[in-house]
C-alpha cells in the first residue's frame, strides 16, 4: 500500500502539470494602444483615436464615433482601471482582450482589441 503523502505528492504534481499557463502581461503594444484609445474616447477626440487605425478603421465617422464617446467619456474621466485578461488569434489579428473597472462602482466592461502589423484594426467596448 503506497504512502499517502505519495499519492498526495503526485495527485498535485498532476495537477500543476495540466493547468493551463495563462500569459500575465498584455503585449508592450498593446497595452500603449490600447491606454491612446481610452484617452482619445475620454477626451472625445476622432482624430487620435483613429491615428494608429489601419484605413477601414479611420474610417469611422464622426457621428459614430461621438456616440461612442457620448457613452464612456463621463465614466472614463471619472476614473477607470485596465486589466489584461488574454489574447486570440483571429482572422490575421492578435486579439488581447481587457476588463475595464470603473470608478464609479457601475458595471464593468470588456474591450477588445485587434492589431496587426502594428495597426488598429478595431476596437470595441461591450
Amino acid at each position: 500500500m503506497m504512502n499517502t503523502s505519495i499519492i498526495r505528492s503526485l495527485f498535485a504534481a498532476a495537477l500543476l502539470s495540466a493547468a493551463p499557463v495563462f500569459a500575465a502581461e498584455a503585449p508592450k503594444e498593446d497595452a500603449a494602444a490600447s491606454a491612446k484609445l481610452l484617452a482619445a474616447l475620454e477626451k472625445t477626440d476622432r482624430d487620435a483615436f483613429v491615428a494608429e487605425g489601419e484605413a477601414a478603421f479611420k474610417q469611422l465617422s464622426q457621428p459614430q464615433f461621438a456616440a461612442a464617446a457620448a457613452q464612456l467619456s463621463p465614466r472614463l474621466k471619472g476614473g477607470y482601471d485596465l486589466s489584461f485578461l488574454g489574447e486570440l488569434k483571429q482572422r490575421g489579428y492578435r486579439v488581447t482582450l481587457w476588463k475595464l473597472s470603473f470608478k464609479d462602482g457601475g458595471d464593468d466592461a470588456l474591450a477588445t482589441l485587434s492589431m496587426k502589423d502594428g495597426k488598429v484594426g478595431g476596437f470595441w467596448v461591450k
